[in-house]
């Protein structure tokens, strides 16, 4: 079972967020259910971390929990679905619904936001910049964060391209 960011989004949406581990639990039941498919461990691999690079999924490390492993969350530029035969995962497996501190998830993304901008301002990459740009609207209108000064940068560096 191959799954776009926005299927991983709405996998791990069925349960406010999943760990990795239990997120390839969910997909694989899926897949069981859609007739025996398997989930192929690096094209998942590689499905996360482009959801990730992309804020389809934002890893979140729950604060004072204890949690050895973070959350995976809906992040702010997905369009979460659930793929064919995923509607009953919540009630095969055994992970209750999560409820996440906004602001403290919020943060998470700011810091994962920044990385990536100075990743960009780094490499000079103009397709990045300008899609970083977009994503902090969507990030703003998603947590309560302010990006302005973000989106600043990301502009000057764009004009020095």
């Amino acid at each position: 079972m191959d799954a776009t960011a926005d299927e991983l989004a709405g996998v791990v949406d069925l349960f406010g967020g999943l760990t990795r581990s239990e997120l390839e639990r969910a997909l694989s039941e899926a897949a069981f259910r859609a007739g025996g498919g398997s989930v192929d461990e690096t094209v998942l691999e590689a499905a996360i971390e482009d959801a990730l690079e992309s804020f389809a999924l934002v890893r979140y490390e729950r604060p004072g929990d204890g949690a050895t492993e973070p959350l995976l969350v809906a992040g702010p530029t997905a369009f979460p679905s659930v793929p064919d035969h995923a509607d009953d995962v919540p009630h095969i497996l055994d992970v209750d619904r999560r409820q996440l501190d906004r602001e403290a998830l919020g943060e998470t993304a700011r810091e994962q936001f920044t990385a990536a901008l100075e990743d960009a301002v780094a490499d000079g990459d103009d397709d990045r910049l300008a899609r970083l740009i977009d994503v902090s609207y969507d990030l703003e209108a998603w947590a309560p964060v302010d990006l302005a000064a973000e989106r600043e940068r990301l502009t000057a560096a764009r004009e020095c391209e």
